[in-house]
């Protein structure tokens, strides 16, 4: 559970950066280098670079080396965790608004008695 937790904190911070969720928008449509990311940016490619660290420590990209070049591709299994997370969370509230939205419904009809 503690691992999991983990996770889950690396991935929803590196996910807090509008950067970095642009970044993965883009490895979405398939893998890229550092100069095609950093592309739509006004940011140095240090920046940039510093920006898939992020992702990588993080495991939602994995950089693989192809001669001088470096592709990033997306990785999915953090975002599927962190979807699992916030899943429990909706479940919850809907369960709740369906009660409330209940009671409300409820409550109406004796009003109109």
């Amino acid at each position: 559970m503690v691992e999991q937790a983990v996770g889950l904190d690396e991935t929803f911070a590196a996910l807090a950066d509008p950067t970095r969720r642009e970044i993965l928008a883009r490895l979405r449509r398939g893998s890229a280098n550092v100069g095609e990311l950093a592309e739509p940016f006004d940011m140095s490619l240090a920046a940039v670079s510093k920006h898939l660290g992020v992702l990588e420590r993080a495991g939602l990209i994995h950089r693989e080396a192809h001669g001088r070049e470096r592709r990033c591709h997306l990785r999915a299994r953090p975002l599927r965790a962190a979807s699992a997370w916030t899943e429990a969370y909706r479940s919850f509230w809907d369960e709740r608004l369906d009660a409330l939205d209940s009671h409300l419904r409820k409550r109406r009809a004796r009003k109109q008695k």
